[in-house]
Formats: C-alpha cells, structure tokens, sequence
C-alpha cells in the first residue's frame, strides 16, 4: 500500500490494532441497513469484469473502510485500486487492512474540493465505483461530482454509484417498503445489532481510533443530510455530464445500482 497526501490523523498502521475486525463490525453495522449488500457488490463486480476485464484500474470514490477495494482484489487479484476519502476513522482501518499492498493507494481529499482530482496518482480509470456514500451530497454539489468523475473514466469505463434513490412518484410504496424495512431493523435491534450511532461510539473508545474519530465528527458532524433523487435523476445527469449510457442494473425496494458507460 502507498499513502497520498496524508498525515498523523490516519498514521495508525503500525498499531497493531485488529483491523479484520473492525472491518467486520463495520460490514455487520452496514448489512442492519442494507441486508443485501453484498447481492449489489456481486452485481457491481459482474459488471466490472463485463465491461472492464478481469484487471482493471479502479478508483474506489468515497471508500470508507475500503469495501468495494477488499471484494475487488478477492475477485481480481491482478485489479489495482485508488481509495480516496476524507474521514479519517474510515481511512485508519482501510490502510491498516491493506497494509503493504502495492496495488492499494489511498488519498485523503474532500470531494467537494473542486481540485480533489489532482492529489489522484492515475489520470484515468477503467472503473470509477462507490456504494452508500454520495446520498452525504446535495444534488447540486453531486451533478458538478459526476462531471469530474467522466473526466477521469476512459473512453469506454465504467462509473457505478449503488445508493439511496427515492422515486417520489410513489409515496404509497415508498411508504409500506420503509415501514416494512424498518420493521426489520427493529427486530435485528432487538437480536443485538448495532447501528450507526452506536457503532461509532466503540470507536471513539478504541485507543487508536478514538483520535480519528473524534477528527471524523469535527469534519461531519453526526450526519450530513444531503439528497436522495431518483435513479432517472441520476442516469439523467450522467449522461448530461458525458457518459453515452446510463441505467439502473440493480435494484432493491430503496436501493439502485446506477451504472454508467462512457
């Protein structure tokens, strides 16, 4: 693994902490709000290998702890991949997990700095891929995003976004699905699954994230309330921005799996 333009905030690597399992934990706090996760990343991935090969140079967009990069090397050893975010918990558990392995970069930058692209070691992607995470923008901040990500997908790459995307034209089903799912998650509560809150107050006691975390919350705050438009407001900005097709591949009841070729 190579570090771009980080500093002590993230420097927690020689720690020894368990970095598996806090990758563990942070997959099993996802899954309470999302149980088919790893349905949407075995779509993402088939569409990878479909239109980018079994290789590809991947620019994981608001990785987080560095889930889609971890199914992404399982899958596709020979794959490299670019990592950038800005929370630096996250990004402590995501260069301890890939520790020493050069085909994993990972650059602290804040996506709504409009020069985040040049702190990037690649000018180009095959694929540009993020899950979960662009629903923290509002729609205007996130249409001028999705014009720099098809700057830096090649002629003939992919981008994918699976996040939150509410179709208002159908408060009714939106209506059943949410208080169905919430249901849910209620009961997985109850069984002893820990939610976003409650999660990251385990890490602000760990001896080594409590630092991060702390910076994390000072950046953030607890949430940031961004947008949730449709998949057809999405696939239509897209293909405004420069990507000849754009379209939902995957879909749950609140969730897309957003796909669009260059």
């Amino acid at each position: 693994m190579t570090d771009t333009d980080t500093d002590t905030d993230t420097d927690t690597t020689a720690t020894g902490a368990d970095w598996l399992a806090w990758q563990e934990s942070w997959d099993r706090q996802q899954e309470w709000y999302m149980p088919d996760r790893e349905e949407r990343f075995r779509i993402m991935l088939d569409m990878v290998e479909a239109l980018a090969g079994p290789a590809p140079r991947v620019l994981d967009l608001a990785c987080g702890t560095g889930s889609i990069t971890a199914r992404l090397l399982r899958r596709f050893p020979e794959a490299t991949s670019t990592g950038i975010d800005l929370d630096p918990a996250l990004l402590a558990i995501a260069e301890g997990t890939f520790a020493g392995d050069e085909r994993v970069t990972f650059v602290t930058a804040d996506l709504k700095d409009p020069d985040w692209p040049a702190k990037l070691p690649y000018d180009s992607y095959d694929a540009v891929l993020t899950a979960t995470a662009l629903h923290w923008l509002h729609s205007e901040p996130l249409a001028a995003l999705y014009g720099q990500v098809a700057e830096l997908v090649r002629d003939g790459g992919v981008f994918m976004n699976a996040d939150h995307m509410i179709d208002e034209t159908t408060p009714r089903i939106n209506a059943a699905e949410r208080a169905q799912r919430h249901a849910r998650m209620d009961q997985a509560k109850r069984d002893g699954a820990l939610d976003w809150a409650e999660w990251w107050q385990l890490a602000g006691k760990d001896p080594v994230l409590a630092g991060p975390t702390a910076r994390r919350f000072e950046i953030y705050g607890e949430h940031a309330d961004g947008d949730t438009p449709s998949a057809a407001w999405h696939a239509r900005v897209l293909r405004e921005k420069g990507f000849g097709e754009a379209r939902a591949v995957w879909c749950s009841p609140s969730d897309t799996l957003l796909l669009a070729l260059k």
